[in-house]
């Protein structure tokens, strides 16, 4: 185990480089010694008398300077690699734990970081090195870990509370019925009308939850197709409606080709369609475009209605919020029209675009790449 370490190898990296490093340091030293100066290395002890030429008197003793690598020496050698190579390990060691210590303080701090307390972060300031750039990008992951853990609780607190409305609705009104001492037919019918208007609308709400899960998995199958072609239908599908309520469709569909999940671009052109019929006020107008720009293919949905607070925009595109009673009434919808929208666009990498209008209503905009 203690092998499989980064510190281990980190230290066993840097003590063969440094040794490494001192016998090519030696072995050159000895190549040019050789070469500049070889008598340094090649003369040898003599202890005879030196030779004369014939006829000379014999002279004293002489010898050199300098004494030739024997056994012992090349022995004394090899001690002393060896004594570096211990000394190599340890500054290997101590250089490699100054390295990792930053990580070792990275992981021991992410393991103690848990569901209960994504708030905690690692702090790590002032290196400006990778453990620094490390550090920045888990305190990243876990602001998101933290807003999508805060996002799902949230929502399913809210869906909860949606799902059990209708349900403690029919109790109440079977309960109503069953406590009736004369029950009549037109009192019961009237009764299992509402049942079954409540089981329509948590039917829808259903299928909301479904469509929102569905849009943020991701896309399915991507095609070719035409927004103009979808909103075209979309607007058709939905005349009548506008009619009833007093508002007024103005359609301008241009050519705008994209590649897209079928399913999920019909959902989103609904939705936007919907929310700028249904939360508009009586003789009022919807503009819908459909048109290629220099970002892309877009469309874009506009409705008078409600003066709108620019700060409010972000909170109404989550799940389940309402502006007010007058934004939206509780037989209409859930407040999940446009968190459904904001989903389908992310999925596709869309650009959503929203602007409230002074006189009241917004503009919607999701731009295609």
């Amino acid at each position: 185990m203690l092998a499989s370490t980064l510190r281990t190898r980190m230290a066993l990296f840097y003590a063969t480089a440094i040794w490494t490093s001192a016998v090519v340091l030696v072995i050159a030293a000895f190549c040019i010694i050789r070469v500049v100066a070889p008598g340094l290395i090649s003369r040898r002890r003599y202890a005879g008398p030196l030779p004369s030429p014939r006829g000379a008197v014999p002279g004293g003793h002489a010898s050199s300077a300098f004494i030739a690598f024997g056994p012992s020496a090349f022995l004394a050698a090899a001690a002393v690699l060896v004594i570096m190579a211990a000394v190599c390990l340890a500054l290997g060691w101590l250089m490699a734990g100054r390295f990792v210590r930053p990580l070792r303080s990275i992981i021991a701090t992410t393991r103690d970081i848990s569901a209960s307390n994504l708030h905690r972060r690692l702090g790590l300031r002032g290196r400006g090195d990778e453990f620094t750039e490390l550090g920045e990008t888990i305190d990243g992951l876990f602001t998101r870990l933290e807003a999508s853990f805060d996002s799902q609780r949230n929502f399913i607190a809210n869906a909860s509370h949606e799902l059990r409305t209708p349900l403690s609705a029919g109790r109440a009104l079977l309960q109503v019925a069953i406590a009736d001492p004369e029950p009549t037919v037109e009192t019961l019918r009237a009764t299992c009308e509402e049942l079954v208007e409540l089981g329509d609308r948590q039917e829808r709400l259903i299928a909301a939850l479904l469509t929102l899960a569905s849009s943020q998995r991701g896309l399915g199958q991507a095609v070719s197709l035409d927004l103009a072609e979808v909103t075209r239908k979309a607007v058709l599908g939905r005349q009548h409606e506008a009619e009833s309520r007093g508002v007024s469709l103005g359609p301008a569909l241009g050519p705008a080709p994209v590649t897209a999940d079928p399913s999920l671009v019909e959902i989103l052109v609904a939705n936007l369609v919907d929310n700028a019929i249904r939360h508009n006020l009586p003789g009022g107008q919807v503009q819908i475009s459909t048109a290629m720009t220099s970002a892309g293919a877009a469309i874009t949905v506009g409705n008078t209605g409600t003066l709108i607070p620019p700060d409010a925009i972000d909170y109404l595109f989550q799940p389940f919020r309402r502006l007010g009673t007058q934004r939206i009434r509780q037989n209409e919808g859930h407040g999940l029209g446009l968190a459904i929208i904001r989903a389908i666009a992310d999925a596709h990498g869309a650009t959503l675009t929203v602007s409230p209008r002074p006189s009241g209503g917004m503009d919607v905009a999701v731009t295609f790449a």
